[in-house]
């Protein structure tokens, strides 16, 4: 009998017809993301599951697909899956590491040029027809040469940000992995992520969501910031409690944040849109023709090895 999968969203044409190869492809094409009543009855008698970070893969929907052998979630994050109850399923899970590192890291750097010089309020000053002109004292963004990069998540798309540091000038120190992560000495570029807070112009997360990360930087953690400093965010939107971060910048704890990802996406908490200061991008850090199609690619290959009965090429 021919295995089945279903897709959750659209992929690029030339990727379908290698999963169409290979198995009966459903694709669901309706309201996003998929409700879970609607996934679980998708789910019947379909052995892979293809789907995207919004898609919540419930240890109650893995429970009703009893057919189901391997979910392949197209993203290098995995916290809409229930890993344990899939585990406990036999089921395997796997994602797309590496073929979207250095695109995440490119916009981690856009994201970091914009709130550094301002670009997002220029470019909303030009439109609105404001400018009428040049001043020597206007609009003064700050230089990144001599300036400290802090690094919460020393994983691929961390390392990879880091490594384009020098081209600008920054000296780079990440936060101190904690203990049980395999690392039992701290480096000479680490620190612990307080002293990581008080010292850095720059703050760039790059931490998976985890319960220990859910709102990582908070009230007490903003705080302890540069009034100078840059928060980054192209993680997970959680990490940051976006209330106390519209607390920080309204009371000027911090100069600018960037943010590319969202506590309750696609909703963005309304105080956020107040701010000049505040570069606001739609999830887009893996967003090139290249990369998406490549995650996409990966997704299917996943599925396509363990229908075939050899092991994915990612697992967790």
């Amino acid at each position: 009998m021919t295995p089945s999968a279903l897709l959750t969203r659209r992929i690029p044409s030339s990727v379908l017809a290698s999963l169409e190869s290979a198995c009966a492809v459903e694709l669901y094409d309706g309201p996003t993301p998929i409700p879970s009543d609607v996934l679980k009855s998708r789910l019947q008698g379909k052995q892979a599951l293809i789907s995207v970070l919004t898609d919540r893969i419930t240890a109650e929907v893995l429970e009703s697909a009893t057919d189901l052998k391997i979910v392949a979630n197209i993203a290098v994050g995995y916290d809409n899956i229930d890993l344990a109850a899939a585990k406990a399923r036999g089921i395997i899970v796997t994602n797309t590491p590496d073929v979207l590192t250095e695109a995440v890291a490119e916009f981690t750097w856009a994201l970091i040029l914009s709130a550094a010089r301002r670009l997002g309020e220029a470019e909303r000053y030009v439109r609105r027809g404001a400018w009428k002109e040049w001043k020597l004292d206007f609009m003064l963004g700050t230089e990144l040469r001599g300036k400290q990069l802090g690094i919460v998540g020393r994983g691929r798309i961390g390392s990879a940000v880091a490594a384009k540091a020098p081209a600008f000038g920054m000296n780079v120190m990440f936060a101190t992995r904690r203990a049980g992560t395999g690392r039992h000495e701290r480096q000479p570029d680490e620190v612990s992520l307080d002293e990581l807070l008080v010292s850095s112009d720059v703050l760039s997360i790059h931490t998976p969501l985890t319960p220990e990360t859910r709102h990582l930087i908070d009230k007490r953690a903003l705080a302890r910031m540069k009034r100078s400093a840059i928060l980054i965010n192209t993680s997970r939107g959680p990490i940051v409690d976006e209330a106390a971060l519209a607390w920080a910048l309204k009371e000027r704890l911090i100069a600018a944040a960037a943010l590319d990802v969202f506590e309750r996406e696609p909703e963005v908490l309304p105080e956020l849109f107040a701010f000049e200061n505040v570069v606001l991008a739609p999830h887009l850090g893996s967003a090139t023709r290249e990369t998406r199609t490549a995650m996409a690619d990966l997704a299917v290959a996943n599925v396509i090895a363990v229908l075939g009965g050899r092991p994915p090429l990612t697992s967790l």
